[in-house]
């Protein structure tokens, strides 16, 4: 089956979706409990976005849900771990976090080029304001290891 453009933009959106949700949930456990905190109801409430995104393309596009690129996360992660082990770990999530968020937000702005029901653009700019307060908050913690790793 082939897809229109507007089809592949929100298959990208879904994509990027899943690929970061799957990177923060693969990596949890390598944040510090403080980032953590901070980082989880971002993640959670993109879980929710997700699943109202995927009802959104199936009823408007005829997509079904996409699933995260399993070998790209694999590499990633064995990528994040080689990183990690001559920089500060956090630091290295942080940084990867935030390429995924740019990653989300691009898919975003070129879903957005197209024509898209009320309903589902609604779900979209939810969406991308979620990644740009997350996009925030990833600045305001690397900035916070930056200032320790210089003071200590």
């Amino acid at each position: 089956m082939f897809l229109d453009n507007r089809q592949v933009a929100m298959d990208s959106v879904q994509e990027a979706l899943a690929d970061s949700l799957d990177y923060f949930e693969d990596n949890a456990e390598r944040l510090r409990p403080g980032l953590l905190k901070a980082f989880e109801p971002f993640y959670a409430r993109r879980v929710e976005l997700k699943q109202a995104l995927e009802v959104e393309t199936r009823k408007h596009l005829s997509l079904m849900p996409r699933d995260a690129d399993v070998e790209r996360d694999d590499y990633m992660w064995l990528w994040s771990r080689l990183k990690s082990i001559v920089s500060n770990d956090n630091q290295v999530l942080i940084n990867e976090l935030l390429e995924q968020e740019r990653v989300l937000m691009q898919a975003c702005s070129t879903a957005f080029t197209h024509p898209l029901p009320d309903s589902m653009e609604k779900v979209l700019e939810a969406c991308f304001h979620n990644c740009r307060q997350l996009i925030r908050e990833l600045y305001r913690h690397q900035t916070g290891i930056a200032a320790r790793r210089r003071a200590g």
